[in-house]
């Protein structure tokens, strides 16, 4: 299964938000904690340049907490800031304007050494479709400004919003990248709902989903599909699942359309607890095959 979607504003919103950095202080760069790899465009880098950045791992409420804290951990070593937060609830999201403030002290201090009161800070906040750009925005701002849903592509145009008397944001849409050059990249975007369904396969999502749960979490898979044993054959796993579910054509044979449309939809809805699709020592690994 090959996945692109790159919609034309997106390419619009590439060029705006790099005429937009002039203006910024500090870039928040949000993305998905259940895969923090995947959901970091990596044109990021070429776009904000050298200018100081957080990185904020948003719904880290859905992801595997122990995952969570190496991903913390790998920033660390790399000399980025990093920050868990879950703008659904409003948590970790104080530590953002203080994490800012330390970033910004030499520009702020240079600023009052020439008797010069330091204005609100402006970020620019960056970040794939459906990372909860808006809802993080509205959290911070204390009401509803930012137009949200819980599908991609809601935000397309860019607005300034005051955060009280500290922070100034520039929310821009989400980007994604022209071609993943790695499929399985834009697997688990899809997987974690940031490409819209209507354009995937979720017999294939589902696939991959499955064997990464049999991998890494086979205790919830069990539990949650009550399977005695894991079927080398996918078929079989998704006959026991769809038996269970009463996931049937006229005719009595399971549908496997509905089979994989329930197990996508049961892992955004953290029937199976919270998931992390990624670790860090899987991109050391990648980077150290590289080399």
């Amino acid at each position: 299964m090959t996945i692109q979607w790159f919609p034309g504003h997106m390419a619009k919103a590439r060029r705006e938000v790099t005429e937009k950095l002039k203006l910024v202080d500090v870039i928040f760069e949000l993305v998905d904690a259940r895969i923090p790899y995947s959901s970091r465009n990596p044109m990021i880098e070429e776009i904000i340049q050298h200018k100081p950045r957080i990185v904020l791992l948003n719904k880290a409420d859905m992801a595997d907490k122990a995952v969570t804290e190496e991903w913390l951990r790998y920033y660390r070593q790399k000399g980025v800031t990093a920050l868990a937060i879950n703008s659904q609830a409003g948590t970790g999201l104080k530590q953002i304007v203080q994490e800012s403030k330390v970033l910004l002290k030499d520009k702020l201090d240079r600023l009052k050494s020439r008797g010069i009161k330091p204005r609100a800070i402006r970020a620019m906040i960056i970040g794939i479709p459906n990372a909860g750009k808006s809802t993080l925005i509205n959290r911070l701002a204390g009401k509803n400004i930012a137009q949200t849903g819980n599908k991609p592509g809601v935000t397309k145009a860019q607005q300034w919003i005051k955060v009280g008397k500290e922070l100034e944001l520039l929310d821009t849409p989400g980007i994604l990248w022209p071609k993943f050059e790695d499929q399985e990249v834009g697997t688990k975007l899809a997987i974690t709902g940031a490409i819209k369904d209507t354009i995937l396969n979720l017999q294939d999502l589902a696939v991959y989903a499955l064997r990464f749960l049999e991998k890494h979490y086979p205790d919830r898979l069990q539990e949650r599909y009550k399977l005695s044993a894991f079927p080398e054959d996918i078929v079989e796993l998704f006959d026991e699942i769809g038996d269970l579910r009463g996931c049937r054509m006229p005719g009595g044979f399971v549908d496997y359309d509905k089979v994989a449309e329930l197990v996508i939809r049961e892992i955004r809805t953290e029937k199976l607890g919270p998931l992390s699709f990624e670790r860090p020592r899987d991109l050391l690994r990648d980077e150290a095959t590289d080399k």
